[in-house]
């Protein structure tokens, strides 16, 4: 199959995938305290989410260095990143954090970020023969 050189490859959407984790866990890891007041997100959840992408984003770039990347792997990064938006307007709809408008904006932004990659990297493996379903 010829590849449009405009539409991202798995590989590319998977390493970019992996970039944003590390950079947003790092941010939170390195800013829990200061993004907690300007968002009203506790500092302690914050801090968790970015130990959580860091280990993520590990997985992300070892998938994305095998050739060829497997369907299972590619599936577990799309369908891993579900649970992520989900929680990010589930988790303060429901109460259970109660972030301000500057809050809501970052949990929103980073969701549609998110969901956007999942998104692609679901249609990259779709289009390589990598079947997700």
């Amino acid at each position: 199959m010829e590849r449009n050189p405009r539409i991202p490859t798995l590989r590319t959407l998977l390493t970019l995938d992996a970039v944003t984790c590390t950079l947003m866990g790092g941010l939170l890891l390195a800013a829990s305290g200061p993004l907690a007041g300007m968002t009203q997100i506790p500092a302690g959840f914050l801090s968790g989410a970015g130990m959580l992408l860091l280990p993520v984003a590990a997985f992300m770039v070892a998938v994305a260095r095998l050739r060829p990347i497997p369907g299972w792997a590619a599936r577990m990064v799309v369908l891993g990143n579900a649970p992520w938006v989900v929680a990010s307007v589930a988790l303060p709809a429901s109460g259970v954090l109660a972030p301000n408008l500057p809050g809501w904006v970052c949990l929103l932004a980073q969701a549609v970020v998110v969901a956007l990659l999942a998104v692609l990297e679901f249609e990259a493996a779709q289009r390589f023969g990598r079947a997700l379903a």
